[in-house]
């Protein structure tokens, strides 16, 4: 029995690698909640790593948030990430895990990188303003696997995923990413009657978006790939692989779909005073691709599903 252990396991990522890793034979998971295991505090990390007799690692746990909460936190934003997979990574090493999964963000990538955002792209340019020091951060974690496997032999991989969306998605209506924001707008327009939604922007800028439940089986397949697989289609000071459908949309086709699936008929208006932001973010997923591994979820699939979980998870999302 191998176990599997799992950090940010209540996250939309971590749960759904627990459900994935929940379906296979083998696996005993093991997990921690934040009064269980402060990931901050390095010395209860170490305990919890030479008391467990983990032999796999997901890390999945981070500090996250939308542009409001990035650009008024930046301390909290590249400490609390910085500690937590430091923290995470030397203690996996320093009680014998060979195999860990470090999970990233595709805004490692540089503001103005060329699209679709290729791997090598990293450190190539500037970053994002407003979310740089979490960058910085996810950057650091990349490469704290890649050092731990250079001078230490062990199999310490990242994967950095497009956005995504799913089940235990955060749908505060401040706080929240595209999708759930949008979604929960339209779901309100619908109950009240109206006649239109706003949405910021012109609808053209273009966005790729991956289902939660396709990254978490990415990442498992990822975990699992035999190492002369992964390091074909790796290097040792480049090793992180995108991982997302290598297909995007506008915002207005995104609203579009969004407002078939919700029900909602009234018209969709799109407020050009508004910023558009990034006119296209869209990952390569060549390298993932050649691996043997692709996204399954259609867009409206996956907002579909999303949609059934949100109404019956309304009361979690009371304002």
């Amino acid at each position: 029995m191998k176990r599997v252990f799992v950090a940010g396991h209540k996250g939309m990522v971590g749960s759904a690698i627990c459900r994935q890793l929940a379906s296979l034979e083998g696996v005993e998971l093991v997990v921690r909640d934040k009064n269980g295991l402060d990931l901050l505090n390095q010395a209860a990390v170490a305990d919890f790593f030479s008391n467990e007799s983990i032999d796999q690692v997901y890390l999945a746990a981070a500090k996250v948030g939308g542009i409001v909460a990035n650009n008024s936190y930046p301390a909290d934003f590249i400490y609390e990430n910085l500690m937590i997979e430091a923290n995470i990574i030397h203690s996996a090493f320093r009680s014998g895990v060979k195999e860990l999964l470090f999970l990233g963000s595709s805004c490692i990538y540089p503001k103005m990188a060329e699209q679709p955002m290729r791997e090598e792209a990293l450190l190539t340019g500037l970053l994002e303003p407003t979310n740089e020091p979490y960058a910085v951060a996810k950057i650091a974690g990349i490469k704290l696997c890649e050092s731990y496997n250079r001078q230490y032999g062990v199999d310490y991989r990242s994967v950095m995923p497009t956005n995504l969306y799913g089940e235990n998605d955060n749908f505060h209506p401040e706080n929240s990413h595209v999708i759930p924001a949008m979604m929960r707008r339209f779901h309100e327009a619908k109950l009240r009657g109206d006649s239109e939604v706003v949405v910021w922007g012109t609808g053209k800028p273009m966005r790729e978006f991956l289902h939660v439940d396709d990254m978490a089986e990415a990442s498992v397949f990822v975990m699992e790939l035999d190492k002369s697989t992964y390091e074909e289609n790796t290097s040792a000071m480049l090793s992180h692989i995108n991982v997302g459908t290598g297909v995007d949309c506008t915002i207005a086709e995104l609203a579009e779909t969004l407002a078939d699936v919700i029900g909602f008929d009234g018209e969709v208006v799109y407020d050009s005073t508004k910023p558009d932001g990034t006119p296209r973010k869209l990952m390569d997923v060549s390298r993932l691709k050649a691996m043997g591994w692709q996204a399954k979820t259609s867009l409206k699939e996956g907002l579909s599903s999303t949609y059934t979980w949100f109404l019956n998870n309304q009361d979690r999302f009371r304002s």
